[in-house]
């Protein structure tokens, strides 16, 4: 921390600081609680941030700020305003920093000022001032501000009330002692992976073990997000972690859950496959949904004001919250029921509860979506055109053919598809080979769906409708196969399937694009896939061939897909955030 004269030895002494280094501006006077400058000078997600009296500026925003402050030098020296007419857009900020960062805004560059609610940041100008900021900084205790604000402002019931009222004290002690919120992220997939462990050993007393470390898990993985902001130590890497780490732990629960009932002599592997496949199907309808309407223009929706009406009503949330069955409430029914019952009164449950929040959360998007009028942009139909994950065969069909008319024809075409795909695979003979005129079929009417822009009001069903399709095809020709281990092995597949459509996901929310074109076309497309497994299918009947080629495809799947992966998130320049709203 260095003392500057004026604005000109601000400017001498910013312009000294080696070029990587973040740098802030604070007005001497400045008054207020330590959070409040932790909120304005260290989040790390912004470019430039401000509250009033402290402006601070990462590397890629030094420039703008060099700049502002040299030609506000000779301004401010004069008592002149420093961004001219526009100064008034920093109301009660008329210091040094407040009237800089007005004058990178005018540039162009983005300034974040954080929501300070009860704390105190205030640059007195007399006495009197002075002593009424410091009495409001007295009467508020920071710390506990900061506390509360480690908790997400939106979480489902178990959470909120059965996790979080102890969990930020377990952020705060992490903090303390210097822990990230990787490090806490990884301690909540190891115990997981041992809950999946315990699991597997299919008895009463690994089933105990295994619900109370799921809870554990749970429990690590709230803290690790309420670290990050009790500290404010967001990180690309951070990001990712958080965003894949879900659901390697909830689905190498299934498998252990699975393992355990083989080894009890029950065999739940299709039940296991199958919750995987509802729960990945679900949430690509969610994120399918949240992308057609990023940045839609104009919602006059009726549906979406009467759920904004009943936000008014407190126990109308809570109970929304809970009917979707999110990640709390799914992971303590989980935890309860693997101790108390069977694994598969555990897929039982999760199927049914699962079942009835896709329909109460796909019901709704419907309505939304039928009755709102919006123009939905080009953004839109990219990010869905990427979520849909259609490869060569699919990308050939939609170059050449021409783009079918009608606002839900794109995804009635996608439905038709699955509905040809899933059929094939369930009621043809085992092994026939018009399972594979089918996928060719299937891969066809995929080209037609995506051979114009997806930008009408359903046609956010079409990713969806291609992931029930490909997950439920290799569901039901392994289940159907009668070979020994085909399931588990079709469950290792769709995992690392499920990963890459994952991970697209992700990297569209933090504004990168999807994955390189490269590695869609090398890992075939969603079209590509289901028609292999269908030829495998056909080619080795029966034998145990099919499971080893299954096992094949799933290892070359998760090499590429965690190569490209890995790669992107540690050296990209991804944003970093962490998710604040995903309940599921």
């Amino acid at each position: 921390m260095q003392t500057a004269a004026d604005a000109g030895d601000a400017a001498a002494r910013l312009a000294a600081v080696p070029a990587g280094h973040r740098v802030a501006l604070v007005d001497p006077r400045f008054v207020g609680h330590v959070h409040a400058l932790r909120l304005g000078l260290t989040d790390p997600r912004f470019p430039a941030a401000a509250v009033p009296g402290a402006l601070t500026a990462q590397p890629e925003a030094r420039g703008a700020l060099m700049r502002a402050l040299r030609r506000a030098t000779a301004a401010v020296g004069a008592g002149a305003p420093v961004a001219g007419p526009d100064a008034d857009a920093a109301p009660g900020d008329r210091t040094v920093p407040g009237r800089i960062a007005v004058a990178l805004e005018a540039e162009g560059t983005a300034v974040k000022r954080p929501e300070l609610g009860s704390l105190t940041a205030a640059v007195p100008t007399d006495a009197g001032a002075r002593a009424a900021a410091e009495s409001a900084r007295d009467r508020v205790d920071d710390e506990a501000v900061r506390l509360r604000s480690a908790v997400k402002a939106h979480d489902g019931f178990f959470t909120t009330y059965g996790i979080s009222p102890y969990s930020r004290y377990i952020a705060r002690w992490c903090a303390r002692r210097g822990l990230t919120p990787n490090q806490v992220t990884t301690a909540s997939l190891i115990t997981a992976l041992i809950a999946a462990g315990a699991a597997a050993t299919g008895t009463r007393g690994g089933y105990v073990a295994a619900g109370i470390l799921l809870l554990a898990s749970f429990v690590l993985d709230c803290t690790d997000g309420q670290l990050a902001r009790y500290s404010l130590q967001y990180s690309t890497m951070g990001a990712w972690l958080d965003a894949t780490f879900d659901r390697a732990k909830e689905y190498a629960y299934y498998a252990g859950l699975a393992i355990g009932a083989v080894r009890g002599g029950d065999d739940v592997w299709a039940l296991a496959l199958g919750a995987m496949v509802l729960q990945a199907c679900r949430h690509v309808v969610d994120f399918s949904f949240n992308e057609a309407n990023h940045d839609a223009v104009a919602n006059t929706s009726p549906t979406a004001a009467l759920s904004d009406k009943l936000d008014s009503v407190g126990w109308t949330v809570w109970a929304r919250r809970m009917i979707v069955l999110p990640i709390g409430e799914r992971w303590a029914m989980i935890a309860v029921l693997t101790a108390l019952t069977t694994p598969r009164v555990v897929f039982y449950a999760l199927l049914v509860g699962c079942s009835l929040a896709a329909c109460y959360t796909t019901a709704g998007r419907l309505l939304r979506s039928l009755t709102r009028k919006a123009r939905r942009t080009d953004r839109a139909a990219r990010a869905l055109a990427d979520l849909a994950d259609s490869g060569p065969l699919a990308q050939g069909v939609a170059a050449v053919a021409p783009g079918l008319r009608g606002g839900f024809t794109a995804p009635v075409v996608a439905l038709l598809g699955t509905l040809v795909m899933i059929g094939a695979a369930l009621f043809l003979p085992y092994g026939s080979w018009l399972t594979v005129v089918a996928a060719a079929v299937y891969a066809l009417l995929s080209g037609l769906a995506v051979a114009r822009p997806l930008k009408g009001a359903l046609d956010w069903l079409v990713p969806p409708f291609f992931r029930a399709g490909e997950y439920v095809t290799i569901l039901v020709l392994a289940a159907r196969s009668d070979v020994p281990h085909a399931v588990p092995a079709a469950f290792g597949l769709v995992s690392a399937v499920a990963y890459h459509h994952y991970d697209t996901v992700y990297r569209i929310r933090g504004g990168t694009g999807a994955p390189p074109q490269w590695l869609v076309r090398t890992i075939g497309g969603h079209e590509g896939r289901t028609a292999l497994v269908a030829v495998l299918a056909a080619v080795l009947t029966h034998t145990s061939g099919f499971t080893t080629a299954l096992t094949a495809l799933a290892a070359a799947v998760a090499l590429v897909v965690l190569v490209e992966s890995i790669r992107f998130w540690v050296s990209s320049s991804a944003p970093a955030v962490h998710d604040e709203g995903e309940l599921a």
